[in-house]
C-alpha cells in the first residue's frame, strides 16, 4: 500500500563541513530524513552531535556543503533573498533564549504588527490589527491591551516564549522548528509551553520539528524520533520503536540520564 501521507521537508545527502585541512570539522554527516506533514518530529541528540547545525540548514540560516534539502517535494531554492523570505513565510522557529530573539528596541505591539505585515495584512486597518493581536495573546494566556507599552525584556522567560508562540498564532507556518524550546524556563511553564504547541499544531495545521537533547520530552510529543549522534542519524523510528525499544548503545545512555518515575523506563538491560 503506497504512503498517502505528504513530505514537507526531506534531504538527500544533508552535509555540512567547517573549516580547511586539519581544522575542518563534519557538524552535519551524510543525513538522509523524510519529514511529512502534520507529524511532530523530535531530532535527539547531546551537545555537540549536529542537530542545531541541521536545524539552521532547515531554517535556511546556512546552506549544505554538500546534498540537498527539499521542500514540500520540490528541491528548496534560497538563491536570493526574496526567496529566502518566501520560504521563511513557511518555516519559522522557536530558540531555546526567547529574548534573543526580539530586537530590544521594539515594544511588544511592535513585534506582533511586524507578524501581521509579513503575512500581508498591512493595509488592514488599526481596529483589525488590534483584534488579531488580541486573540493571539489570548491563545497564549497573555492579555494584550497590558503589553502594549512594554517591552519583550520586561516579560517572564515563560511569558516571553508564550510571546513568541503568539507570533507564531499570527504567522501561521507549515513548519515550526523548536529548539530547546522549554530549557530555560520552570517546570511548570514547561508544560504549558508543550501543550500549547500541541495545541497550535492542530489550530493551525503545522509540522512542529523539536530539537532537543532531552530524549524525556521527545517521548511525550513526538510521532517519529531521530537520534543524532557525531553528525549522523543512528536510529530512528516511531516513538515507541525509539525509545521502549532502542537498538543503539547510544540511545540507551540517552534514556538513561532521564531520572526514572516509573520502573518501565529503566531501559538499562535492554
Amino acid at each position: 500500500m503506497a504512503d498517502e501521507r505528504k513530505l514537507c521537508l526531506s534531504g538527500k545527502g544533508v552535509t555540512k563541513v567547517f573549516g580547511l585541512g586539519r581544522n575542518k570539522t563534519v557538524a552535519v554527516d551524510n543525513v538522509d530524513f523524510n519529514f511529512y506533514e502534520g507529524e511532530v518530529i523530535s531530532i535527539v541528540g547531546e551537545s555537540g552531535s549536529g542537530k542545531t547545525t541541521l536545524a539552521k540548514m532547515l531554517l535556511g540560516l546556512i546552506n549544505p556543503s554538500e546534498g540537498d534539502i527539499y521542500f514540500q517535494g520540490q528541491k528548496r531554492d534560497i538563491s536570493s533573498h526574496r526567496k529566502k523570505k518566501e520560504y521563511w513565510k513557511s518555516i519559522q522557529a522557536i530558540f531555546q533564549d526567547p529574548f534573543s530573539s526580539y530586537n530590544i528596541f521594539n515594544k511588544i505591539d511592535t513585534v506582533l504588527l511586524d507578524c501581521i505585515r509579513m503575512r500581508g495584512g498591512g493595509r488592514l486597518p488599526y481596529e483589525q490589527k488590534v483584534a488579531l493581536m488580541t486573540e493571539a495573546c489570548s491563545f497564549v494566556n497573555l492579555k494584550f491591551a497590558e503589553l502594549t507599552n512594554k517591552y519583550p525584556f520586561e516579560l517572564s522567560g515563560g511569558q516571553q516564549q508564550r510571546l513568541m508562540i503568539a507570533r507564531i498564532f499570527l504567522l501561521k507556518p507549515k513548519i515550526l522548528l523548536a529548539d530547546e524550546p522549554t530549557s530555560m524556563i520552570d517546570a511548570c511553564s514547561r508544560a504549558t509551553i508543550l501543550d500549547m504547541l500541541m495545541q497550535l499544531r492542530d489550530e493551525i495545521g503545522m509540522t512542529p520539528i523539536f530539537i532537543t537533547h532531552d530524549i524525556g520530552l521527545a517521548y511525550y510529543v513526538s510521532d517519529t524520533v531521530y537520534i543524532m549522534e557525531k553528525g549522523k542519524f543512528v536510529e530512528s523510528g516511531s516513538a515507541d520503536e525509539v525509545i521502549l525499544r532502542p537498538k543503539q548503545t547510544y540511545t540507551r545512555r540517552l534514556i538513561n540520564d532521564v531520572p526514572k518515575i516509573y520502573e518501565e523506563w529503566d531501559l538499562s538491560t535492554v
